[in-house]
C-alpha cells in the first residue's frame, strides 16, 4: 500500500511534519549545547544539531549541502571538538560559568533577533500557492568534482596536514617517571 503525499485525514503534508521534527530537534539541541555542564554531552548535542541541519537541507532539496554538512560539521568539525575535551580530559564545567552571569543581555538580543527575523518573514512576498522552491545541485557538483577537481583535493591534503599536526603537537610530551621505566 503506498502512502500519500499527505496524512489521510489531517491533510497535512508529510515533509512539513518532518520539517516540524527536524526544527524541533535542531532547537532543542542547540538548547542543550549552551545549557548542559557536562561538556561532553554538549558536544554530543552539537553532532545532533548538525545532523537535524543536515535533514532540513536534503529535506529542501540539496543535498550536496546536506552531505557536505555531515561530512564537514559532524565528521570533521564536530569530532575534533570531542578529541580536544577528552584529551584535555576536563569534562564538568565550574557552578557558575562566566556566560551565566550576562543571560538577560544574551535573552534581550534573541528577542530582538527574534523580532527582526520575524519582520522579514512576514514582509517576504512568497510564491503563491504554497508552491515548493527545489533546488538542483547537479551543476555545483559538476563543477567542483570536474573542472575543480584539482584545488578541491589540494584543500584535502592540506585539512590532512592539518589534522597530523594537530595530533602532533598535541600528543602528550612522556614525564620523567615513564623515561625512568623504559
Amino acid at each position: 500500500m503506498p502512502i500519500g503525499d499527505s496524512i489521510p485525514l489531517l491533510g497535512i503534508r508529510w515533509d512539513d511534519i518532518l520539517f516540524v521534527v527536524l526544527a524541533a530537534t535542531l532547537l532543542v539541541s542547540a538548547l542543550l549545547v549552551v545549557t548542559l555542564r557536562d561538556i561532553i554531552r554538549c558536544g554530543l548535542a552539537l553532532i545532533v544539531s548538525f545532523a537535524s541541519l543536515a535533514g532540513i537541507y536534503a529535506l529542501l532539496g540539496d543535498p550536496l549541502v546536506a552531505a557536505t554538512q555531515v561530512l564537514v560539521y559532524i565528521g570533521a568539525i564536530s569530532i575534533l571538538i570531542l578529541f580536544a575535551i577528552m584529551m584535555t580530559q576536563t569534562k564538568d564545567a565550574p557552578t557558575r560559568l562566566v556566560f551565566q552571569t550576562q543571560a538577560w543581555i544574551a535573552a534581550g538580543a534573541s528577542a530582538v533577533i527574534g523580532v527582526v527575523i520575524a519582520a522579514t518573514v512576514l514582509a517576504t512576498t512568497w510564491p503563491a500557492g504554497g508552491q515548493r522552491l527545489w533546488t538542483a545541485t547537479a551543476d555545483v557538483a559538476h563543477l567542483l568534482f570536474r573542472d575543480y577537481v584539482l584545488p578541491f583535493e589540494v584543500v584535502s591534503v592540506l585539512l590532512t596536514a592539518a589534522v597530523v599536526g594537530a595530533v602532533y603537537l598535541a600528543r602528550r610530551e612522556p614525564s620523567r617517571r615513564e623515561e625512568d621505566r623504559s
